[in-house]
């Protein structure tokens, strides 16, 4: 639709707004006084004004939501037009004219506004403070959490992000911060256009119907999806419907198991240009909860899938909108990664269009919370009437979307009741028990509900809603709660729509962009490290408690010491644990279904949450997901006693003739052991292989015997293409991971150029330990990796900023190396 000049117009331009103490002016009349108004980008906040007015970033952490806002602009029509609110935040006005036409009390809501429009409107929108709203009574809360203050915030809609100590910046969101649109400038201008798509055998089904602002005159149209066509017919002089049938339709895939096909569909018209309305998808997508029920598996199109991923924060705090070239960027990195699900917790809010949009072409599934977190929210009819009117059209305008894969209401609500002690009937709320679900089934019976992220399986009054075995939970065992590897596998997951927080640190350019807080000394830093309210610890302390227990580090020596080397390791050692837990839950005989890690991204420069950092560049966590989470992947996992099981993991539809090769090293590079075999990858399947039966011999692998010193220090799988010897990946295994060892592992790399840019050639004599780049200007798309002797990776360079003006010039480093390697 968005191609179509029929389609309602963003009023994007000439905004201006002003902040005033809050009831200071009760009408627009009142703003005589107030003369330092600024140029507004619509949409948007008050922060986002006040960037674009070269407002430091620190400077933006304010309580914008505690005072009042106006917006204003002029426009020029003339006849009958409807004004689209899309997003208001939070408590708002729109005056036309001097006229209050329209009060919003949620930022989750679309509001439409008919007016007659006769040359120069002046329109002001004003948003004012939530003060009155947060002092207002509204029935007694059973419990109050910590994650958000103050707990009154429970009775507003509004996202929690800002208002959330430890977590994020305390940017508190006010103004348009969804577009405001006018409809109705040409007499076929269209007012919404709604699809649904189904699959009925091997058909697809679309169901469309626009309907038009003006009346119109009847116009013979049809409706074309891919190759298919049928007429349109018209309800009444303003609606038009049709379903069309594709028949032997491709489905949609997560592009991990397939390719995400996409159709375009389109309104012919005999009299007119043909209307573009966008592209749809079909595909299944249902939650296989096992033969006792309380399993979790997502499966699509019929076929299981393990998915991976992180949950959603915001990519742009401030103005809580982002471009559609940074999102793209973002889904660019995931795919990459071997990510395929984006969880949007609701602790933040309903992302856009664009957003979805972009999931589809991707194939990036989502896990869409609705926007309630911790609280228990009220009861009375008319919070109910407004969670009900935003439910539906969040479902309304998302309808579209194949990739919105599960649908939950929302965030540690039971969680945090069960921790606080109440028994599982205190904690039930119909709002999630029976509101929510039932508009879903209304309006989106194609994509699963789950009452809350963490929650039992359907039916469980017995066990706790963050229980491991069962349903859906957050799983912090491994990582918040510093429990060794094992304890991955000891606790069963079934499915993790949370796991593995660490204080991740971006790179040093990231580092250097922050003033006074480029260092863990320095006392800024802990500004950007989050930290659970009221706890005594932080996720620093989180990851440091890695570095000792597997590096064996005296971390803080170390950090006094030779804070370069803290830091490196520090990165390093948060690839590590991510990749050993997926690969243990990626593993053959595994409990685990998915797994979705917190957070995807930063929300401000420094070590935060997030596994891509706050300009947009993959930090070294992300990278250690891509090791272990490709969809032709081989893995390894320490059986103790019986060596090293290698599984190969083949999540495609097409079956491959493949060759592993296990080479045991000394020195990282003389071998000492090893075996090869030659097997078929079955189409969505996993393979298990044990590395005794690779050698055909008995070697102690996992140094599990310990029959005097190690004999050796690495492992290393090789999985290719038995026909065409492509690789297909590669897992490594070090029975020591202590750093202590250095030596000169013969580093080497040469720069070059492509039609795709530039790109580095990185080779090693000996195995080379997460082996990094390290350029000013440029960053490298494959970071924070293994390279095994004498072997050779290529690396293309993604100029910083996207800014092409300088060449590249760096070093590449590993961290068991004792000298890196220049290039310019």
């Amino acid at each position: 639709m968005q191609a179509s000049p029929l389609a309602p117009r963003a009023l994007d331009a000439g905004w201006q707004c002003v902040s005033t103490p809050a009831g200071a002016c009760e009408t627009p009349d009142m703003l005589d006084a107030y003369t330092d108004w600024l140029d507004a980008p619509v949409p948007g906040t008050v922060a986002s004004a006040h960037r674009a007015a070269c407002v430091k970033d620190d400077a933006l952490a304010q309580a914008y939501a505690l005072s009042d806002h106006w917006y204003r602009v002029t426009l020029h029509a003339t006849g009958k037009r409807r004004l689209r609110f899309n997003g208001l935040a939070t408590i708002a006005e729109v005056w036309i004219d001097g006229r209050k036409l329209l009060e919003s009390d949620s930022m989750f809501l679309a509001h439409d506004l008919d007016i007659e429009m006769a040359g120069e409107t002046t329109l002001h929108i004003c948003f004012r403070s939530i003060a009155p709203a947060l002092a207002a009574k509204r029935g007694r809360a059973r419990w109050r959490p910590k994650l958000a203050q103050p707990a009154t915030l429970r009775n507003v809609r509004t996202t929690l992000l800002g208002h959330m100590p430890g977590w994020c910046p305390a940017i508190q969101p006010a103004g348009p911060w969804r577009a405001v649109e006018i409809i109705g400038e040409s007499q076929a201008s269209i007012d919404r256009v709604e699809m649904a798509s189904s699959v009925d055998g091997s058909d697809g089904l679309l169901d469309v119907t626009v309907r038009f602002y003006h009346a119109q005159a009847p116009d013979d149209m049809r409706l074309e999806c891919g190759n298919a066509s049928t007429s349109l017919h018209w309800r009444d002089a303003h609606t038009l419907t049709g379903r069309v049938r594709v028949t032997h339709a491709r489905l949609w895939w997560p592009h991990t198991h397939g390719e995400p096909v996409r159709y375009p569909v389109t309104i012919t018209r005999s009299s007119h240009e043909d209307i573009s309305l966008g592209d749809v998808s079909f595909r299944t997508i249902e939650v296989d909860r096992g033969p006792d029920g309380a399993g979790f598996q997502l499966v699509v199109n019929g076929v299981p899938v393990f998915a991976r991923g992180a949950c959603w924060t915001s990519a742009d705090i401030v103005a809580l909108d982002a471009p559609r070239e940074k999102l793209n960027a973002i889904f660019n990195a995931c795919r990459r990664a071997g990510l395929n699900i984006i969880r949007v917790s609701g602790t933040t809010l309903y992302e856009s269009d664009t957003f979805y949009e972009l999931a589809d072409e991707h194939g990036i599934m989502v896990w869409q919370d609705f926007a309630f977190a911790n609280f228990d929210y009220p009861t009375d009819d008319a919070f109910q009437r407004s969670v009900q009117l935003e439910a539906q059209q969040f479902l309304a305008r998302t309808r579209r979307f194949a990739s919105l894969a599960v649908l939950c209401g929302g965030s540690e609500v039971h969680q945090q009741a069960a921790m606080l002690g109440l028994p599982f009937d205190a904690y039930q709320q119909p709002l999630f028990t029976e509101q929510l679900p039932s508009i879903i089934a209304a309006m989106r019976p194609d994509v699963p509900y789950v009452v809350n992220s963490p929650s039992a399986a359907p039916g469980d009054r017995l066990s706790m809603p963050f229980g491991t075995r069962g349903g859906n939970t957050h799983y912090y065992g491994v990582g918040a709660y510093q429990r060794p590897f094992d304890d991955a596998r000891r606790a069963q997951v079934c499915f993790a729509s949370e796991c593995l927080a660490f204080a991740n640190v971006p790179d040093d350019v990231a580092l250097r962009a922050t003033p006074n807080a480029s260092r863990p000394h320095e006392p800024r830093w802990k500004i950007a490290v989050p930290r659970d309210a009221g706890a005594a610890w932080d996720f620093d302390d989180v990851r440091e408690h890695y570095l000792r227990s597997l590096y064996g580090v005296d971390v803080a020596r170390l950090r006094y010491e030779d804070p370069e080397r803290y830091l490196t390791l520090s990165r390093a050692v948060v690839a590590d644990v991510m990749g050993a837990v997926f690969s243990e839950w990626r593993r053959k005989g595994s409990t685990c279904t998915g797994g979705i890690v917190w957070n995807l991204l930063d929300l401000r420069p420094g070590a935060g949450w997030g596994v891509i950092d706050v300009f947009g560049v993959p930090k070294s966590a992300l990278h250690g997901l891509a090791r272990v989470l490709q969809p032709v992947q081989a893995l390894i996992t320490d059986e103790g006693l019986d060596g090293l099981d290698v599984h190969l993991v083949n999540e495609t539809a097409h079956e491959t003739r493949a060759r592993v090769e296990l080479t045991c090293l000394r020195d990282g590079a003389v071998k000492v052991a090893g075996g090869s075999c030659e097997i078929i990858l079955q189409a969505h399947s996993i393979h298990r292989i044990n590395s005794s039966s690779l050698i055909g011999a008995f070697f102690d692998t996992a140094y599990a015997y310990r029959f005097g010193p190690r004999a050796h220090d690495t492992t290393h799988v090789r999985l290719t293409n038995a026909d065409t010897g492509e690789l297909l990946s590669e897992a490594f295994h070090l029975p020591d991971m202590s750093v202590s060892e250095r030596r000169d592992v013969g580093l080497s790399v040469s720069l070059d150029k492509d039609d795709n840019g530039w790109a580095l050639n990185v080779s090693a004599t000996h195995f080379a330990r997460w082996v990094h780049v390290a350029d000013h200007h440029y960053y490298a798309e494959l970071d924070w990796f293994h390279l095994a002797p004498d072997s050779t990776r290529r690396i293309p360079l993604v100029p910083r900023n996207g800014k092409v003006d300088h060449a590249p010039e760096g070093d590449v480093f590993a961290i068991n190396g004792t000298r890196g390697a220049s290039y310019r």
